[in-house]
């Protein structure tokens, strides 16, 4: 049943609270309702029509006397936003589970809880949302220092095309909107729009290889493009691991069918003796047992060979990613493009062996050759990543000694510190993170950091941070927010573009690291209004319920 105003438009629910508070204060004064309206300039007939109102309430009297009180529209209000925020757009539980839920909490009777009550309020949410991103981008914008930034980049589908870049640093959601195409031009076109008034410039694009983002990256950003090793891995792992899977199945039936052959040998060799039989030569169960016992060992060791290879396919595919780095993980030390070159190429070497052994299909060693092109691309990042580093570095002034440690120690350090974030394990962690606190110690020892200015310390903690973090090899973290969209595209079929533009703002400014940040903060630099607050602010009180109307009784038929 569609809600009813019952305020006047010239008083809002906090108004009409208080000015219903004042009078109750001013009635135990024993002052009328008439002296109230010359005082107050609120009408006899209003201030009636709120006390009845309040005397109508299908509530137990307390709650009544409370929630009517402006403490008790305030705490509704905050209820309500805080409600809907965290349920709607935080996570996604639907409007009509949050109608059922201020029914059963018992504020049914105080706050509007019907479907189209809920809709129009999530709707009005959505749009504050959305200008509080609008704001904030700008106000931001321009207080933020000059910036050099990577930019994930893929896009996805629900189900019109939608185009993602993320600061992968930062975790902010740059662009988030839909488009009709994902060529080079409008990906071209909608980023210049999302970057537009910002201090910032890309100088390199994290992204799987379609030719749209390739040549995005090239002639648009004018920037370098790093290949994302997850695709590369995935083509490896697409091209050998259903071959090598069946090879491996196979062997197993295999070794399970003479396993039970042998056994059937045992058991009527075992049983002979034990029946009777007619004349003529008994069965050579010893020659049978020995054939079954052959063909055994051999079906085992055809397993155990499928499984072998299954195996040294995986870790020469884990491996490609260990190898993808421009630090050595387990010693720390630096590795140049040529070093990490010839890693990589071992690691799919490994790859085409197995793929040779197995006798894959020429499929199969195509897909391979496939994955194997992005080996060029992978030792160009890793070469950009250190022209970088030398340029930033040729900007701090160092004395040659000074910048040599922190070129073989403290970015090693601060890089192995971001990866132990990322490896798998706890073990894997808590060893990288050893390793990088011994590389900082003595990284800082050797400089006498501690002797240095706090500028100077500053300034070289800058540097280290900034160049560790250059090295983007995924764009896991478009990915990421990809699934998270998926997962509600398929509850409610279809995001909109409102909608998808107020959730990109939640993600921005709403959620936080352990450390407390948002993805804005860490963006710009400085710390964005406070979203729930401006929420609070911007949207009107919870609508009161509409009145219940007497049923009319049902008019008799003739059947």
């Amino acid at each position: 049943m569609p809600e009813q105003a019952t305020e006047s438009s010239s008083w809002t629910r906090e108004e009409s609270a208080a000015q219903l508070a004042s009078f109750e204060v001013a009635a135990a004064h024993a002052t009328s309702q008439r002296e109230f309206e010359r005082q107050s300039g609120v009408p006899r007939t209003t201030l009636q029509h709120w006390l009845a109102r309040k005397q109508g309430l299908d509530a137990d009297r307390a709650l009544a006397v409370f929630f009517e009180s402006p403490v008790g529209t305030a705490l509704l209000h905050r209820l309500q936003v805080a409600l809907f925020f965290v349920f709607d757009f935080v996570s996604s539980s639907g409007l009509r589970r949050l109608g059922t839920f201020l029914e059963l909490a018992g504020l049914s009777p105080f706050v509007a809880s019907s479907f189209g009550s809920c809709q129009r309020f999530s709707t009005e949410m959505e749009t504050e949302l959305r200008a509080f991103d609008k704001s904030q981008r700008k106000a931001l914008s321009s207080q933020m220092a000059p910036k050099r930034i990577t930019l994930c980049e893929d896009e996805t589908f629900h189900p019109e095309v939608c185009l993602v870049a993320i600061e992968p640093v930062s975790n902010f959601i740059v662009l988030e909107s839909y488009a009709q195409q994902r060529d080079a031009k409008t990906w071209d076109g909608a980023v210049q729009g999302a970057l537009s008034g910002m201090p910032v410039t890309v100088l390199q694009s994290t992204s799987d290889e379609a030719k749209g983002l390739l040549l995005h990256a090239r002639e648009g950003l004018g920037a370098h493009h790093s290949p994302d090793v997850f695709h590369g891995q995935h083509d490896l792992s697409g091209a050998t691991s259903l071959g090598l899977a069946a090879q491996v199945r196979q062997a197993e039936e295999a070794a399970a069918r003479a396993t039970a052959s042998l056994q059937e040998q045992q058991r009527q060799a075992e049983q002979w003796p034990l029946e009777a039989h007619g004349p003529g030569r008994p069965p050579d169960f010893a020659l049978r047992l020995q054939q079954a016992a052959s063909s055994q060992a051999q079906a085992l060791s055809t397993r155990e060979e499928a499984q072998h290879r299954q195996e040294l396919c995986r870790e020469a595919i884990r491996g490609v990613g260990e190898a993808y780095h421009p630090v050595d993980l387990s010693t720390g030390a630096p590795r140049s493009a040529a070093q990490v070159e010839q890693a990589l190429r071992e690691r799919f070497m490994e790859v085409e062996a197995v793929a040779q052994v197995a006798a894959l299909s020429e499929r199969c060693r195509q897909k391979i050759a496939k994955a194997k092109r992005l080996l060029g691309a992978m030792v160009c990042t890793v070469a950009f990543f250190y022209r970088e580093v030398a340029e930033r570095l040729d900007g701090l002034g160092l004395p040659i000694e000074v910048r040599r440690v922190v070129e073989q120690q403290l970015i090693p350090a601060a890089y192995l510190q971001l990866a132990s974030g990322k490896a798998s394990g706890a073990e894997a962690r808590a060893a990288l993170r050893e390793r990088a606190e011994q590389l900082r110690c003595a990284g800082a020892a050797a400089i006498g950091l501690s002797s240095l200015t706090p500028e100077v310390q500053a300034r070289i903690a800058q540097a280290v941070r900034e160049c560790a973090e250059l090295f983007q090899r995924s764009s896991s973290c478009v990915e990421g927010r990809n699934g998270q969209l998926s997962l509600r595209h398929h509850s409610l079929h279809r995001l909109s573009a409102e909608r998808l533009e107020a959730l990109t703002t939640v993600h921005n400014y709403f959620v936080r690291r352990v450390d407390g940040t948002t993805a804005a903060e860490r963006f710009f630099g400085t710390k964005p209004a406070d979203l729930f607050e401006h929420l609070l602010k911007h949207l009107a009180g919870p609508a009161r319920p509409a009145r219940k109307r007497a049923r009319r009784p049902a008019i008799p038929t003739l059947n």
